[in-house]
């Protein structure tokens, strides 16, 4: 059984505990938090603290914290020669201290709280400084049902940056699209099997192919007619800018 020190009680350290503790291979033995209120929920099922000092000795620590305090939190884990690793997609390996074995533990996934995951959905991408490590690692992630990649930080962080736009940003722009349909009383819903839909192709065939609508046909008259009824400032410049971006693409050729 390897044993685990989780570290942080955010989205990420939330769903890690919930994954681990429906596996046979690993064992959570102590979840740490600055604060506990937010991890008292599970007092019942794991020893909890809020002191750093007072951390049980593990096989892997996993520091699932705010990028800012990565560095900060693994430099005051109480031991040397320990495998420490976070979970974070921006931030570098060598920022964990080095008294440690250092790696990366980085799931490529959206989690919140509320939403159930599947870690078998969901790929988990390893670093590590030291070759003996990384076995370690994959046995983890392997144990949650994860597919597993080994990658370098510089790789990790285009991912994430990549993330950002496939995610957080086209995200923001449902909410654009639902607050368009509210205001003029029309279903939100009506589109979802169209962002299903859209999503789904790209499972299939590159995204530049995949790409419709008038901005690729440049069709100007329907353009026009858009930027007319957009109201919101902010969303006519978003659309201007994602227009421009989508005639700039399909002006030339290009695989």
């Amino acid at each position: 059984m390897i044993s685990v020190v989780l570290l942080g009680a955010g989205n990420i350290a939330t769903h890690l505990f919930k994954g681990f503790d429906k596996t046979g291979e690993v064992s959570v033995i102590q979840w740490y938090n600055r604060s506990l209120l937010a991890i008292k929920p599970y007092i019942n099922l794991v020893d909890i603290t809020d002191d750093l000092n007072n951390l049980k000795d593990a096989d892997i620590y996993i520091l699932a914290v705010s990028d800012d305090v990565i560095s900060e939190v693994s430099s005051k884990v109480p031991f040397v020669d320990k495998l420490v690793v976070h979970t974070s997609g921006s931030v570098s390996v060598y920022d964990l201290d080095m008294k440690h074995k250092r790696g990366v533990l980085y799931p490529l996934q959206s989690f919140s709280k509320a939403a159930e995951i599947d870690f078998g959905d969901v790929p988990i991408c390893i670093e590590t400084i030291d070759k003996k490590s990384y076995p370690l690692l994959k046995k983890i992630a392997a144990s949650l049902g994860s597919p597993t990649k080994r990658i370098n930080s510089d790789q990790r962080r285009v991912l994430h940056l990549a993330a950002v736009f496939v995610n957080n940003f086209t995200n923001q722009l449902y909410r654009i699209g639902h607050e368009i349909t509210e205001s003029e009383g029309a279903e939100f819903d009506l589109l979802k099997p169209l962002i299903l839909e859209t999503a789904k192709k790209v499972q299939e065939m590159s995204p530049f192919k995949a790409q419709t609508g008038p901005a690729k046909r440049n069709d100007k008259k329907t353009i026009k007619k858009h930027l007319k009824q957009l109201e919101n400032e902010q969303h006519k410049a978003i659309y201007e800018l994602l227009t421009e971006s989508i005639k700039r693409t399909h002006g030339r050729k290009k695989l």
